[in-house]
C-alpha cells in the first residue's frame, strides 16, 4: 500500500487521485461483505483466508509485469485497489471471526493484544522497508510482497482450528442479513463498531501522508515509510503492555477516552511543521487506536455467539472499511477543498466531538464496566 499510494501521486499529483484508491478499495467491500460473512460461517475460514492470500499473490505478481512492460497508469493502479477490495471483502470477515476458534474465550483479550501486537510489528516494518526498498526501485517492494503472500498462504493451508457449528442452509436475505439485524439489536456492539466508523472516517490521515512528506517535509519516500510505521510504534508498546495487563476495568470509558486521545492527536499532527513533533503525534494516535481496537474486538468477539461471528464481522468489516478506505476518500476530497492541514485538523476535531457523542448516545457503552468471560452463545441462544 506504500508502494501504490507513492506510485498514484507520483504519477498525478492528485489528493484526489490518492482518495480514490481508498474509494476503489471500499466499494467492493461495501457491495459483497456481508455476503462474504455468510461464506465465512459456512465454510472453513482458514481456507478462506488461505485463498485470499494465494490471489493477492497473483495481483502482485502482475503490477510487477506492468511495471517491466511500462504499462503503470492511473487506470490501472485503480483497478488493482478494485481488485484488492474484492479479495479483501472475503478476507477479512473470515480473518476476524478466526481468532476466538484458535483460543479459549477465557485469555481472548490478551489474544487480541497479542494478535494486534503482531499486525502492528508488521505494520512498522512494512512501511519502513517498504519506502527505503522503493527508493531503490518499486519491484523490490513488490517482489517482496509477492514472496510473503506466498509465504502467508502456505502457513494459512495448515491451520488447525476448534471445531464449531456451521451455518448449513443456502445462503438468503434473511441469512445474509442476520448479521446487520444482530447488531443492530445489541447496541453495545453497534456502539462500539460504530464509533470505530465515525471515528477513523474522520480522523484518519493516513490517505495525506504522501502529500505530507513530499510537500510540507520534502523528506521523499523514505519519510513516508517512516511516517506510516509511527501509529505502529504506539501500537506495538501499548498492545505488549495490554497483553501483560489487560484492561479490566471500566472498560467502556476507557474506550471513549483513547478514541478521544487520538483525535486530538492527529490535531497536533495536522499543524506541526517539525516531523519528529508529527512522528510522535502519530505514535500517541497509534497507541490510543491500540486500546480502542483490543476494547472493541473483544467486546464484540465476546458479545457474539460463535456461529454468528462470520456475519457479525462482515458487519465490523463494513463499518471497518468504511472508516478506513472511505476514510481516504474523505481525506483526500478535504484536502483537495482546504489543503492538507485544515483536511487533518477538521478531521481530528470531528473524531473527539464523536468520542463526547457517543458517550451520551450508548450510556451502556460508555458505563461497561468489565469485558467479562461469557460462555459460548448460538444463534438461538437468548441474549
Amino acid at each position: 500500500m506504500v508502494a501504490l499510494a507513492w506510485q498514484m501521486y507520483d504519477l498525478t499529483g492528485s489528493a484526489w487521485d490518492l482518495g480514490l484508491v481508498g474509494l476503489y478499495q471500499f466499494c467492493p467491500a461495501l457491495v459483497l461483505t456481508l455476503w462474504a460473512g455468510h461464506v465465512a460461517d459456512r465454510l472453513p475460514r482458514e481456507k478462506i483466508v488461505t485463498v485470499c492470500w494465494a490471489i493477492q499473490s497473483l495481483v502482485v505478481l502482475v503490477i510487477i509485469l506492468a511495471i517491466t512492460q511500462n504499462a503503470l497508469s492511473r487506470s490501472f493502479l485503480l483497478g488493482v485497489s478494485l481488485v484488492l477490495g474484492v479479495v479483501r471483502a472475503f478476507q477479512n470477515p473470515a480473518q476476524q471471526a478466526l481468532l476466538p476458534s484458535l483460543v479459549e474465550t477465557r485469555v481472548l483479550t490478551r489474544a487480541m493484544a497479542l494478535n494486534s501486537m503482531g499486525y502492528q510489528a508488521s505494520v512498522v516494518a512494512g512501511p519502513a522497508l517498504g519506502g527505503v526498498l522503493y527508493a531503490v526501485h518499486a519491484n523490490a517492494v513488490y517482489g517482496l510482497c509477492l514472496f510473503l503472500y506466498a509465504i502467508s498462504s502456505f502457513w494459512f493451508s495448515g491451520l488447525k482450528t476448534h471445531p464449531i457449528a456451521r451455518e448449513e442452509k443456502a445462503a438468503t436475505l434473511e441469512s445474509v442479513l442476520a448479521g446487520v439485524v444482530y447488531v443492530w439489536r445489541e447496541k453495545m456492539i453497534l456502539g462500539s463498531i460504530s464509533l470505530d466508523l465515525f471515528a477513523v472516517l474522520l480522523g484518519g490521515a493516513t490517505a495525506l501522508l504522501p502529500i505530507y512528506a513530499k510537500d510540507i517535509f520534502h523528506t521523499g519516500p523514505w519519510g513516508l515509510g517512516v511516517l506510516r510505521a509511527a501509529p505502529a510504534f504506539g501500537a506495538i508498546a501499548v498492545s505488549l503492555f495490554l497483553a501483560r495487563w489487560p484492561l479490566r476495568k471500566r472498560v467502556g470509558m476507557k474506550l471513549l477516552v483513547s478514541v478521544g486521545v487520538f483525535g486530538v492527536s492527529i490535531m497536533v499532527f495536522a499543524f506541526s511543521q517539525i516531523f519528529l513533533l508529527s512522528f510522535f503525534a502519530l505514535m500517541i494516535s497509534g497507541a490510543a487506536d491500540m486500546v480502542s481496537v483490543v476494547i472493541r474486538h473483544t467486546l464484540v468477539q465476546i458479545d457474539t455467539p460463535a456461529d454468528m461471528r462470520g456475519r457479525v464481522s462482515a458487519v465490523n468489516m463494513v463499518f471497518v472499511g468504511a472508516s478506513n478506505q472511505l476514510g481516504e476518500f474523505e481525506s483526500g476530497a478535504t484536502a483537495a477543498w482546504f489543503g492538507p492541514v485544515w483536511a487533518a485538523f477538521i478531521g481530528g476535531l470531528g473524531t473527539l466531538v464523536v468520542a463526547l457523542s457517543w458517550a451520551y448516545l450508548f450510556k451502556d457503552l460508555a458505563q461497561r464496566d468489565e469485558m467479562t468471560d461469557t460462555p459460548e452463545r448460538s444463534a438461538s441462544s437468548p441474549t
